[in-house]
């Protein structure tokens, strides 16, 4: 223990579990927002590497932020049929990738 001028000197430090629960898992947490910017990062950068031809593809890639169970997640996707073909190709095309480059452009938030 701490002694000041003969006196012991503590601090109590307490927690306040609703406050540091709502900073890691809330919506409007600190962590929250750190994957919501990281998520519009991929989105925005995902639209930007997106093959164009009439422009369904681009419009349609969007992003999402949940909570499941104890963790927050981050996705960005799309939901446009021919969207993997684009990003894998097939058999008979090269694909043109637009989500794990724009995933791998955005990992500077997740350090």
């Amino acid at each position: 223990m701490p002694v000041s001028d003969g006196c012991p000197v503590m601090a109590d430090v307490v927690f306040n579990n609703g406050e540091l629960e709502a900073l890691l898992r809330g919506p409007s947490g600190a962590v929250a927002q750190t994957i919501l910017k990281a998520t519009l990062a991929v989105e925005r950068e995902a639209k930007h590497l997106c093959p164009v031809d009439t422009g369904r593809l681009r419009s349609s890639i969007t992003h999402e932020v949940a909570r499941e169970g104890q963790e927050i997640v981050g996705r960005v996707g799309t939901n446009v049929e021919y969207a993997p073909y684009q990003e894998f190709g097939t058999r008979f095309q090269h694909g043109t990738p637009f989500l794990r480059p724009a995933l791998s452009a955005a990992q500077r938030y997740f350090r």
